[in-house]
């Protein structure tokens, strides 16, 4: 109403005074537009920043507490997984972390794997800033602030700490150790961490640094700084190199070196070496104690870095945090994890969720580690120096993040995932084979995923590494022999029968389900380079999972060298290594995502195989065996492990989408953050896998084959979504009507036409897409359901 007055008032007046009100009028129009735009630009900032504030690196770090989500786990006198991440501070991709140890893994293990850090332990034993493993249990040196009586380590100086003061965000870590009435502050560079120690009035407030069980040796050098080198294969190996430097904020005031003496047996006083004023030590769990004065409130800072070399150690300190500031550094840090964690933007939802998926795509970032940036120096495995000519990244973990965290890099890091696929072929050209990790040969599911959604890359260069790794009997596939002799690989039965989960084994069933997984991506690239009968070939190699279907009990099952099922057979049973790998019968069942149609075939048909897919989920689990891996449980459905996490989307080939809806929902809810802490994880993160798994899922696509272009609709649990794919691209899916409630999809446009399918492929979203969902609280059982709407599989379906 205004703007009308003043038009009308403007028709009045002279021309020259209406001239001079149009200006007016034009510049006003002017300044709002600018601000319009501003406010869009603070609304951008503002969504990277809540991203960033949203995400909270704790979670993950702890394990279920409903007895009916963890099955028979753990064994006696172990805890359960926990997700296994780290809390603490680190750069996405970075292969140094400062981080918080509250488990004494130099005493054992407690979990089986070297992790340093499980939610509810009660007690703090130190601080690591790099030199250690993915895991990070074996960084070192430690450090740990002590005010009063210390101790040698692994007798650590334990403090409590105060779980309500405990704070983890993107980028920083603090805790307040309560015995020791002092804060620790936790940040990090590329390639060096800083710890800052808020102290309380005291003439003993030490801070004491070692190394671990295998030691080395550790010198002061002067009144503020400390440098070392760590015993061991690992520790030369390790990303960062085993040398360090501790360069301390101010001078202290007095100082010693120790070591201890484990050789010596029994109780007494001689098993530690302990001598005030000495500068240099070696030996087992060699390190040093400095002593400050501090009044309350003082600051002691350290920076650490690592290298495979003292001077590398060095000039990494000088050249990344010359100054010490770490109110910089917290800042920087934060600034780089708000740009990646912005990428996605999601509303909806609610606030618990918005903090799983914020932290859950966080620890996404945990795997590959940066190795060196384009310009730096690395070392290789042959201990020779490299300029890098690219981002040089570390090992991926193929058998645990190639299944799916991979295809997020390559939605949100195309680039990175370039640097990744060079890295991993240098390393070949280096080794004489690619790498394999852990089970499986699942390189190659990369390289023909990432070509086949339009990532740049000589992969005719690649294909004799990763032939080579499928070929040679000599080569990183165990038993290669054998599974190209008999297209399946046997296992050996011991005297008696193994009892489960019997770790003993060659894991037939499962390596034979995995080799022809990779044999069909393999398979793909040979068509694509023009080279027919390696195509032709692996094709053929890509169908030996039948080979190990018994019909007669309708699962995959283990044969003997003479062809012979293995018998007695449990389906319900764990193995670590027998016939099955970290799974049951029913988990291994549908590894087979290159042929889910194959599969629903050997099954009996569409109706047969929901039928066999609705028990394994509905089964109770009831097995014997203790499978420290089979926790997350829905049925006989494990998600705390990777065999059978594709499992809830194989709907989609069987026509009945809906119930992938309902279980992907149910999986978000039940199996992460469910517990009392509302960080818990339904098992180990494996570097980034199992939060990938919560991510992908959460948006609403996951890729049951990352080495093919296609993403299985589920049902997303935020209203809106939109990730950024680089150049300008988005994907944006849009969740009408969308709830707790309504999580079934209802109908579906895909750029503004009607979309059937429970599926898309990288193709329909390569420029940009969006994809809007209409849900509602009852499924539609006839959107997706048609046979020509299911995904493509290798086998053709029947008419």
């Amino acid at each position: 109403m205004v703007r009308s007055a003043v038009r009308l008032c403007c028709c009045a007046l002279p021309v020259s005074v209406r001239q001079g009100f149009t200006a007016i009028a034009l510049l006003v129009t002017m300044l709002a537009g600018m601000a319009v735009v501003h406010a869009r630009g603070d609304q951008a900032a503002s969504v990277a920043t809540q991203a960033v504030d949203e995400a909270n690196p704790l979670v993950g770090t702890a394990p279920l507490d409903r007895q009916s989500l963890i099955g028979n786990a753990p064994p006696p006198g172990e805890p359960l997984y926990s997700g296994m991440t780290s809390p603490g501070a680190i750069l996405p991709h970075s292969a140094v972390e400062a981080a918080p140890v509250n488990v004494n893994i130099d005493l054992s293990y407690p979990t089986g794997v070297a992790t340093p850090y499980y939610y509810s332990s009660p007690t703090m034993i130190g601080f690591t800033g790099g030199g250690g493993s993915t895991y990070g249990g074996n960084a070192q040196p430690m450090i740990m602030p002590v005010v009063g009586d210390w101790t040698v380590p692994p007798d650590y100086a334990q403090s409590y700490y105060d779980k309500s003061r405990e704070k983890a965000s993107p980028g920083y870590y603090s805790v307040y150790l309560n015995t020791f009435r002092t804060r620790v502050e936790l940040t990090a560079t590329q390639w060096t961490s800083l710890m800052r120690f808020t102290f309380p009035a005291s003439r003993r407030s030490h801070v004491v640094i070692n190394l671990r069980r295998r030691g080395g040796q550790v010198e002061v050098v002067d009144n503020h700084t400390i440098r070392g080198m760590a015993a061991g294969k690992d520790a030369a190996n390790s990303i960062d190199g085993p040398w360090f430097v501790a360069e301390f904020s101010r001078p202290f005031a007095r100082f010693g070196t120790f070591h201890a003496l484990p050789q010596r047996d029994g109780w007494n006083l001689g098993d530690k070496d302990v001598k005030a004023g000495r500068r240099s030590v070696s030996g087992s769990y060699a390190g040093a104690y400095v002593t400050f004065d501090t009044h309350a409130g003082e600051q002691v800072l350290v920076r650490i870095a690592h290298g495979h070399s003292l001077a590398e150690a060095e000039q990494r300190l000088r050249e990344e945090d010359p100054h010490g500031d770490f109110a910089r550094v917290h800042a920087r840090a934060r600034k780089a994890w708000a740009q990646l964690l912005g990428r996605v933007q999601v509303s909806g939802g609610t606030p618990k969720q918005r903090m799983l998926f914020y932290s859950t795509l966080y620890h996404s970032f945990a795997s590959p580690r940066l190795v060196a940036r384009k310009g730096q120096s690395f070392t290789d495995a042959h201990g020779q120096t490299h300029v890098a000519s690219y981002d040089h990244y570390g090992p991926v973990p193929f058998w645990d993040t190639g299944r799916n965290q991979i295809v997020l890099l390559m939605l949100l890091e195309p680039k990175v995932v370039q640097d990744i696929m060079r890295s991993e072929l240098d390393r070949a050209r280096e080794r004489g084979y690619m790498d394999t990790s852990f089970h499986g040969d699942h390189a190659v599911l990369m390289y023909d995923g990432a070509w086949r959604r339009g990532i740049r890359f000589d992969y005719a260069s690649v294909y004799p590494w990763l032939r080579r790794n499928a070929t040679d009997p000599d080569g990183p596939r165990p038993y290669l022999a054998e599974y190209m002799k008999n297209g399946w690989i046997s296992d050996i039965v011991p005297p008696g029968n193994p009892s489960p989960p019997y770790a003993g084994g060659k894991a037939g069933v499962a390596t034979t389900l995995e080799y022809a997984w990779d044999d069909h991506a393999l398979a793909d690239m040979a068509r694509r380079l023009g080279k027919t009968a390696d195509a032709r070939m692996f094709l053929a190699r890509a169908a030996n999972y039948r080979h190990v279907f018994d019909p007669s009990v309708g699962f995959m099952r283990g044969r003997t060298a003479d062809g012979k099922w293995i018998s007695p057979f449990d389906p319900g049973e764990p193995y670590y290594n027998f016939m099955m790998k970290e799974a049951s019968g029913w988990s291994t069942l549908w590894l087979v995502p290159q042929d889910v149609q194959g599969l629903i075939d050997l099954l009996g048909g569409r109706a047969a195989f929901n039928a066999k897919l609705d028990a394994f989920f509905s089964t109770p689990y009831r097995a014997k065996g203790i499978c420290r891996d089979c926790t997350g449980l829905i049925g006989e459905y494990v998600q705390g492990n990777q065999p059978d996490q594709q499992a809830a989307y194989l709907y989609a080939w069987s026509g009945e989408p809906w119930k992938t809806q309902a279980l992907v929902r149910r999986i978000l809810v039940q199996l992460y953050g469910s517990d009392a802490s509302g960080y818990a994880y339904p098992g180990m993160d494996d570097q980034g896998s199992t939060s990938s798994w919560y991510v992908l899922s959460a948006m609403g696509f996951y890729p049951v084959d990352p080495s093919s272009p296609d993403y299985i609709l589920g049902s997303p649990i935020f209203d809106r979504v939109r990730l950024r794919m680089g150049h300008g691209r988005v994907l944006e899916i849009d969740a009408r009507n969308n709830s707790a409630r309504n999580k079934y999809i209802q109908s579906a446009t895909l750029n503004g036409k009607p979309w059937n399918r429970p599926w898309f492929s990288q193709a329909d979203i390569a420029g940009g897409a969006r994809l809007v969902l209409t849900m509602g609280p009852r499924p539609n059982k006839a959107w997706g359901a048609a046979p020509a709407d299911a995904p493509p599989s290798m086998t053709a379906r029947k008419p």
